[in-house]
């Protein structure tokens, strides 16, 4: 009898289960994500939350090496998230026009808790990134947690699908957004796809400027091929847009360089 009640207590206060770069870990009882953690990587660690693309994985995601060698590079941990299905819950998005983010603000919430009891985690350093329906996913996580959960945001070719909100619940974060100029994908004003239409970006970027009250933009350009325009707000919270020209392709390089930027503000 002791040793059976033993074994029950064992089970009931034993450690999450392992998981990492090749074995999902779960939480909510069915959402799954990934990470990996750079070796030799001490004290709290900032970590960068990847969002893939339609019908994509956090397992497809883990599997880029150059994603994680930027890891290692940036000494972050990187979290790949991974959507309910083939694509993320977002506002009207197709086949489900009346879908909320609710359910994804309580997802990414339960991961970064999750995270936060298996590695040492700076709160202070999380940075969320995606392409394409990755950066849907981005730019919703930018509207919804912003500067509450976040330091900063990079989504890339991929913005809200239409209508854009017309204002922001959460306080401000850094975003840079990066962007082809011939993007026939995710084209920079949308398209439609069935019943739905993609949103325009610039109403986006507008979108944003007026909730967290950016000084005019200045125009620079940066590495990687790529041209931007560049503002602060009085609290120095910065928005970037930056475009290349090119289709519907990622660079992790552009990627790394933009939460290089972010971090520089710490």
């Amino acid at each position: 009898m002791r040793l059976i009640l033993a074994a029950a207590l064992s089970f009931f206060t034993a450690p999450a289960l392992a998981c990492g770069p090749d074995t999902d870990c779960t939480v909510l009882g069915d959402r799954t994500y990934r990470y990996y953690m750079p070796e030799g990587v001490e004290g709290p660690v900032g970590a960068f939350f990847h969002a893939h693309g339609y019908r994509g994985s956090a397992n497809g995601a883990m599997r880029n090496a150059s994603l994680r060698a930027m890891a290692d590079r940036l000494g972050m941990a990187f979290i790949a998230i991974n959507a309910d299905a083939d694509d993320w819950n977002l506002a009207h998005r197709p086949r489900n026009p009346g879908q909320t983010e609710a359910a994804e603000y309580d997802y990414v919430n339960a991961v970064i808790e999750d995270v936060a009891g298996r590695i040492d985690l700076d709160r202070e350093r999380l940075i969320s990134t995606g392409f394409s329906a990755g950066g849907m996913m981005t730019w919703t996580l930018a509207c919804g947690m912003g500067g509450d959960t976040f330091l900063g945001f990079v989504p890339y070719a991929g913005t809200f699908w239409a209508p854009v909100p017309e204002s922001c619940p959460a306080p401000p974060a850094h975003i840079i957004h990066i962007h082809g100029t011939e993007d026939r994908t995710v084209p920079l004003d949308g398209r439609p796809i069935g019943q739905t239409h993609q949103g325009d970006v610039m109403a986006a970027i507008d979108m944003y400027g007026r909730h967290m009250n950016v000084l005019q933009p200045v125009p620079l350009d940066f590495p990687y091929g790529t041209r931007c325009a560049a503002g602060f707000n009085l609290d120095a919270i910065g928005l970037t847009i930056c475009t290349f020209e090119g289709g519907h392709s990622y660079s992790v390089d552009r990627v790394e360089w933009a939460i290089e930027q972010i971090l520089g503000t710490l």
